[in-house]
């Protein structure tokens, strides 16, 4: 018994279901739970959560009682609670922002801690004198160093499909040839991200509101597209056609156990290609990570705390050294019902997979890509990848 089938038919009838209930416009509104499938699915009629709920329900009874591997097993148990806890925000049901992030991203709830916020600060340092910038303040260090690798925002769109390219040939020489694959950076403006994948449109759209240094670039060109999210989403759609994934490999999930490990894959992206051999890409790479965790506490002081934005903005835009019209831009999305949690996926999914190639000998690194690229993970599950999968 394979229940992939039944997970994403039951999946894309709760988003047509979502979708039927939400009346809002907005580009997040527009993404449904699923923006993206990369094989037809037909989903499930349900008239109410309590429906779908039932269905989940059955779902895992058929699940405990079947003959697949422990790790297939447990993803499925983990989406469809994380389901079913998107289910409660959908009808606003109690359900709190802890909970939420442990039954939907599926990790340890509450703020990031400064100690580990100052791991990334002492990197940061480490690859400042290292390069020169010695004044001893690492606001002021910081501040310099981007400044003077910040692109001119009318060369922002060409460099960026320079570096896409140059990560299309490093993707193709260490990992999978997609080399035939291109995918078009496109200036937007007014949008609640600083870049998207459109894979079904073969885009990336890059929030111009924004300032970009060369390794924002750089970073962005790994996580939009090579090895990131059109790698990713190119071999799903390869490996559910052919039938070596089962259908719910074809679906993005939005705020479910999933997100983490579709947002780590790309953030790790540079790593997979061996991008980050300079102190210029430490601080970059650790400039990144200090940002995204920064994100995180934001989301936790608004929705754990319940502090308000104009409170929140000044005391992120000073620990992340950005300008509060940067922050501000970076966190609009934080009072979006669906994505409120989301935010962690990026920071708690970018140290999951990071925990695990950090142990990947070389030569284990084909086996660690498939079970990465080729089965259905949460934080959970990718750290014990070398269990039969299934």
């Amino acid at each position: 018994m394979e229940p992939g089938k039944d997970l994403a038919e039951i999946t894309a009838g709760l988003d047509r279901l979502y979708r039927s209930r939400t009346s809002a416009d907005g580009f997040l509104n527009a993404e449904g739970l699923i923006p993206v499938a990369v094989a037809p699915v037909e989903a499930r009629a349900f008239d109410s959560y309590d429906a779908v709920r039932a269905a989940l329900a059955a779902l895992d009874e058929r699940v405990a009682d079947a003959d697949i591997a422990p790790l297939r097993r447990d993803y499925i148990l983990e989406m469809t609670d994380s389901l079913c806890a998107l289910m409660d925000t959908f009808e606003g049901r109690p359900i709190s922002f802890a909970d939420r992030l442990s039954r939907q991203i599926r990790i340890a709830p509450g703020p990031v801690d400064e100690a580990i916020l100052d791991e990334y600060r002492v990197v940061m340092r480490d690859a400042l004198d290292e390069l020169g910038y010695r004044s001893g303040d690492l606001a002021a260090d910081t501040a310099r160093w981007e400044a003077e690798r910040q692109v001119p925002p009318e060369q922002v769109i060409e460099r960026l499909a320079d570096l896409t390219r140059e990560a299309r040939e490093r993707t193709a020489r260490f990992m999978y040839d997609l080399s035939a694959e291109w995918i078009e950076p496109v200036g937007v403006t007014d949008k609640p991200f600083s870049a998207y994948c459109d894979y079904p449109g073969r885009k990336v759209l890059l929030n111009l509101d924004f300032p970009y240094t060369i390794y924002d670039l750089k970073h962005l060109a790994a996580h939009e597209a090579f090895p990131g999210h059109l790698v990713h989403l190119g071999l799903r759609e390869i490996y559910v056609r052919d039938g070596a994934m089962p259908l719910d490999g074809a679906q993005v999930v939005t705020s479910s156990a999933s997100s983490a490990l579709f947002e780590g894959i790309a953030d790790n992206g540079m790593a997979f290609i061996g991008w980050t051999d300079t102190p210029d890409d430490q601080m970059a790479v650790n400039l990144q990570r200090l940002r995204s965790a920064l994100r995180c506490n934001a989301a936790w002081m608004r929705h754990a705390e319940g502090r308000t934005m104009e409170e929140i903005v000044p005391v992120i835009a000073a620990a992340s050294f950005q300008s509060e019209e940067t922050v501000g831009g970076r966190l609009a999305f934080l009072n979006h019902a669906l994505r409120a949690p989301f935010v962690y996926a990026y920071w708690a999914g970018e140290r999951a997979v990071d925990a695990v190639w950090q142990t990947v000998a070389p030569d284990e690194r084909a086996r660690f890509w498939a079970s990465l690229y080729g089965q259905m993970h949460t934080p959970a599950t990718i750290a014990r990848f070398r269990e039969t999968h299934g």
